[in-house]
């Protein structure tokens, strides 16, 4: 049949239309197999659990600290109160429990909406329903193109079919972001409002649902008007929901929008140091995981103790630092300067000293103008004529200040020195308190544990120990005498007591109590360095150390973390215990997966049937004889009473313990212990430049050591040391001494005439040693090892 022109074209154009429409609809096929190939699997998210944070705590179930990529507390879904949920529903996806995935009224509703928002210039409402935004902020990526939209469409559909409409929504109001550093309405109730969920009120809980369309367009201080809008229009829509009372929604409309100044990761602020070494042994023991698994952290640490070894630290440099003289003002503007407080409040002052403020002088006689209009007055007079003695005060200088008791203020300045603290239990290993330097805010190295240092006399213990583990006994005497020996540099090295003087035969415990360095020499040279570096390195004080003599004072390198939980052992009977932070780990289900007591109880699972407790095996190595432990300890009690740390004796405590001191005063230590608590201080700058004359560990050290045991041992019972059952005693120069059976003396042995003079640790007066370049933030300490150190 022959076709007209007019539908010969006709046929034509129908074809080309339909063939258009073919390939179109392949082309589409195509993008739609392109679109999908990758398309995430709803039923993964049947046991998806959001990234959480891990929460630390202390022994006492203080939180101390949160480690988290995203800060988020997940809450179960039955733990949710329903007006909370029923404000995000009424703000978000009111269809939410009758839609499918995609609201179809709600997405046309936003799209008549947004013709008038296109007109007006106004952001566009995306219609999205709750289910929607979790295929999007789970599965998805947050690119606004129309591909994605698809694949967020699609996957609300199937998340619909994978999970229950109470999972969905437990998703989302753990998922979402709200602001403040918080993801989830879990951490968000916590960081604005310093609460749990159940102690929400409902305009708090309105208030938090406003926020998922834009946290810092309602951000509860700086857009505090838009927010309360905001939060009643949300009051607003729950009314209309029939889900709140007019009156109920009134009430909460007239509460005022009150929040925390700034979101608090813990309230307990004095383990800083300690909670950041807890997260660096915890990611290397749990891996990457740490940060996102929602773990529970139990640690060892003792808030009380904790707080008094910060305070005490924090005490002991300023008061060394008071002692060195005013350094100055740490700024100067011109007196007449409006714009002085920018300057002030852009200086950092230790976080911990939260009474100290920025201040101006405004005259030479110590008036000063704190910041912010907190107020005015006069720098103490004892305090002006410690800084004329020092670099002074000019007006325009602008100063640290605390406000005085007595009216008035102090003057206050950052020491310059640092230092740490360590204290730990002696039969269990856990670290109760650890102070890694004067303040974290201001520098986050821990000199507890990454500073190493030569421990000077405070090593001497462990030169005893390893001579009374070969032969040597509470009777034996050592001639103190002059030595010259071969340095490795090839000079002459010649170990000096303090006086210069030579003392004669003495007894080991006049040696160790005051700390004789020519006789400590001798008595390394008769036992041998390699049996002082094997006992050094078994309890842990080293991993690695030269046997030479020098050593023997001192001249190796250790840490303060270390040293504390070597002298341990002279506590326990002669056990290294390894020192731990963490206690126990358990996983978001409760599942142990860490515990620090790696012991077995083989009765514990059955349970108590009335037989006899079960018994546990010490924890630790035997390192040393009980015997030699305690009379160690007997030795360093010594030290307190008669030696170089008597001042600790003040404290009516049965206490022990050695001071150290290195060449140069570059280091001054002090670690002593009751019978159950160990604790080693250490002073020094971090550039390992001299303390100045006569900074010693009796001068430095011992003083923080003694503010902090007089609030550790406040209200315990007076106890002493155990001695071993089988340890036998002799009046050895009239004090009792422990010996091995069968080494004992059979008759006392009386005391030598003549008494030695107090023995300080003090340098032996060898010219200085040439120091290396210290490296950034951790210097090195790289001497010859024969250098004279004491």
């Amino acid at each position: 049949m022959d076709l007209k022109p007019t539908e010969r074209w006709m046929a034509i154009a129908g074809v080309a239309v339909l063939s258009a429409i073919a390939v179109a609809g392949f082309a589409i096929a195509i993008y739609a197999a392109w679109l999908f190939h990758d398309m995430p699997d709803a039923g993964e998210l049947q046991d998806y659990r959001p990234p959480t944070a891990t929460r630390v705590y202390a022994w006492d179930g203080t939180l101390i600290g949160e480690y988290s990529k995203e800060r988020r507390i997940f809450i179960p879904y039955d733990q949710i109160p329903p007006q909370l949920a029923q404000a995000f529903l009424a703000a978000e996806d009111r269809n939410f429990f009758q839609h499918g995935g995609v609201d179809v009224s709600g997405l046309s509703r936003a799209m008549l909406k947004n013709v008038g928002n296109a007109l007006r210039g106004r952001r566009l409402e995306g219609g999205s329903t709750i289910t929607q935004q979790v295929a999007k902020n789970v599965l998805l990526t947050s690119d606004a193109t129309v591909g994605r939209k698809f694949k967020e469409a699609i996957l609300a559909h199937r998340l619909e079919q994978s999970l229950t409409k109470q999972q969905i929504l437990e998703l989302y109001l753990n998922e979402i972001w709200l602001g403040y550093r918080s993801f989830g309405v879990g951490a968000a109730a916590y960081n604005y409002f310093g609460k749990s969920l159940p102690e929400l009120t409902l305009a708090q809980c309105a208030y938090l649902a406003s926020l998922p369309k834009g946290p810092d367009n309602y951000h509860p201080i700086r857009n505090k008007a838009k927010a309360i809008t905001r939060r009643n229009w949300v009051l607003g829509q729950m009314v209309e929901q029939g889900w709140v009372s007019k009156e109920d929604a009134a009430k909460a409309m007239a509460e005022d929008l009150v929040v925390q100044a700034a979101p608090k990761r813990a309230a307990y602020r004095d383990a800083d140091y300690f909670v950041e070494e807890v997260r660096q042994r915890g990611v290397a023991t749990l891996g990457p995981r740490l940060n996102e698994g929602g773990y529970y952290m139990r640690t060892t640490l003792d808030p009380r103790l904790q707080t008094a070894a910060r305070i005490s630290l924090m005490d002991g440099l300023e008061k060394y630092d008071r002692r060195h003289g005013w350094r100055g003002a740490w700024g100067h503007v011109e007196p007449t300067d409006l714009a002085w407080e920018k300057s002030a409040l852009g200086k950092a002052i230790p976080s911990e000293r939260t009474g100290w403020r920025p201040a101006l002088v405004t005259s030479n006689d110590g008036h000063v103008r704190l910041v912010r209009k907190e107020g005015e007055g006069q720098i103490v007079g004892e305090d002006m004529a410690w800084a004329k003695a020092g670099k002074g005060l000019k007006a325009g200088d602008l100063v640290f200040v605390e406000k005085s008791p007595n009216g008035g203020y102090r003057l206050r300045q950052i020491p310059a020195v640092n230092g740490a603290m360590v204290a730990m239990e002696p039969y269990t290993g856990r670290i109760v308190a650890l102070v890694g330097g004067y303040s974290y805010s201001l520098s986050n190295f821990n000199r507890a544990t990454q500073a190493m240092r030569q421990p000077g006399s405070s090593f001497k213990p462990f030169v005893y120990a390893t001579a009374l583990e070969n032969g040597y006994t509470p009777a034996s005497v050592v001639v103190d005498s002059a030595i010259t020996l071969k340095g490795a540099n090839g000079q002459d090295w010649s170990p000096e007591n303090y006086h210069k003087e030579f003392y004669g035969a003495q007894p080991l415990r006049r040696g160790l109590e005051l700390s004789i360095n020519a006789m400590t020499v001798r008595l390394a040279q008769s036992i041998g360095m390699k049996k002082i570096v094997d006992m050094a390195q078994r309890a842990g004080v080293v991993r690695n150390m030269d046997p030479v003599l020098a050593m023997a004072l001192g001249a190796g390198e250790t840490t303060p973390f270390k040293l504390t939980a070597a002298y341990a052992a002279f506590v326990n009977g002669g056990r290294r215990v390894e020192p731990h932070l963490i206690e126990l780990v358990q996983d978001r289900e409760g599942k142990v997966i860490f515990r620090a007591d790696k012991r077995d109880c083989e009765r514990c699972e059955a349970g108590f049937n009335g037989d006899e407790s079960p018994r546990f095996a010490a924890p630790g190595e035997q390192i040393m004889d009980p015997i030699t432990a305690y009379q160690i300890t007997s030795m360093l009690q010594g030290v307190v009473q008669r030696g170089t740390a008597a001042a600790v004796s003040s404290l009516g405590r049965p206490l022990a313990g050695k001071t150290g001191t290195t060449n140069e005063y570059r280091s001054a230590w002090f670690v002593g212990f009751s019978p159950n608590l160990v604790v080693g201080v250490f002073v020094g700058f971090d550039d390992n430049r001299s303390l100045g004359e006569a900074e010693t560990g009796a001068t430095d050290a011992v003083p923080v050591f003694m503010d902090f045991m007089s609030e550790a041992l406040k209200g315990q019972p007076i106890v002493d040391f155990k001695p071993p059952k089988n340890a036998k005693f002799a009046l050895v120069r009239g004090i009792r001494e422990a010996f091995r059976p069968g080494t004992e003396p059979k008759v006392e042995i009386a005391p030598t005439p003549g008494p030695i003079p107090y023995q300080q640790e003090l340098p032996p007066g060898l010219p200085p040693v040439p120091q290396a370049a210290p490296q950034a933030g951790k210097p090195a300490q790289k001497v010859d090892p024969l250098s004279g150190l004491y």
